[in-house]
């Protein structure tokens, strides 16, 4: 019996201090629950949904030809300087249906593709070597670096007498445009590469061509893929300055003959119908890179 009871109290500790907590739990399960402050949809950084990200984007473009219109229908600008929507649309449709407009957005189309495309074959494989070697980005950085801020419009000249008024001067404008850029762009992609996934690699055995072909490039071809579609974007621009000068098709050649014609109508229709290509251009770049390299979101 002694031995009973004296077991029973050595218990008795413990349950009181089981039971202690019991008034804490009561309070916090009394305590009002605080719903979590909800955000404003202009807060800082706050994201939104793909419908309202699309209509907004639509509102903007309603808005810039609301007030076109109502500067030029309203007299506000002459038409001289600036044509209004409706007579933008009528020169445009003209443009398609007397004038061949759909050849020459078929010849500026194929410039900036052959340019960009021969830019690209040669300006990746040696960024990626700057990039993975340095004595190699020691070689060719100083130049690079210099010819990429001179403006491709300034060799159009030394062009013309090498290459004459053909295709290729216009090829070799955008191909300087965009040789230099994406050289620059995808050494500084691979040069960011992981330190250490390059040192496990070297622990696992790889070898330095191991290295650069199942590390490097993998781990910065979603750079790469995105400097390529940046730098699409800068190719429209190049396009335009080499068909301004000596040219007899395209869209910048439209935009020539229509301003010695004073038709700023067909001038706005050109410059919009570069910006739809462009735009579509780069949603489709984006899509491609987002089915490529699905992974790189996660």
């Amino acid at each position: 019996m002694q031995a009973s009871s004296s077991k029973n109290m050595a218990q008795m500790p413990s349950a009181s201090v089981v039971a202690a907590p019991a008034p804490q739990q009561a309070a916090r399960a009394a305590a009002p629950v605080v719903a979590p402050a909800r955000r404003r949809a202009l807060a800082p950084l706050e994201p939104i949904g793909t419908r309202a990200r699309v209509l907004l984007g639509l509102a903007f473009f309603v808005v810039f030809v609301l007030v076109w219109a109502i500067a030029t229908l309203g007299g506000f600008v002459p038409p001289t300087f600036l044509a209004s929507p409706p007579t933008m649309v009528k020169e445009g449709w003209l443009l398609f249906t007397e004038y061949g407009f759909i050849g020459d957005i078929g010849m500026t189309v194929w410039r900036v593709f052959g340019g960009f495309l021969l830019a690209a074959v040669f300006a990746v494989p040696l960024g990626i070597a700057m990039g993975t070697w340095k004595a190699v980005e020691a070689f060719f950085e100083p130049f690079v670096s210099f010819c990429r801020y001179l403006p491709a419009s300034a060799f159009i000249p030394l062009l013309i007498l090498w290459a004459g008024l053909g295709e290729m001067q216009k090829l070799l404008v955008i191909f300087i445009g965009s040789f230099f850029q994406i050289v620059l762009m995808v050494a500084v992609t691979v040069g960011g590469a992981r330190r250490d996934l390059v040192e496990a690699a070297y622990t696992l055995g790889a070898n330095s061509r191991g290295i650069v072909a199942r590390v490097l490039i993998p781990g910065a071809a979603p750079g790469i893929a995105e400097t390529l579609r940046l730098v699409l974007g800068w190719a429209w621009t190049y396009v335009i300055v080499a068909e301004l000068i000596g040219s007899s098709s395209g869209i910048g050649h439209m935009i020539t003959d229509s301003q010695a014609l004073l038709n700023t109508g067909q001038i706005i229709f050109g410059i919009i119908v570069i910006g739809v290509i462009g735009l579509l251009s780069d949603f489709a770049f984006k899509a491609i890179n987002r089915r490529l390299f699905a992974w790189a979101a996660l």
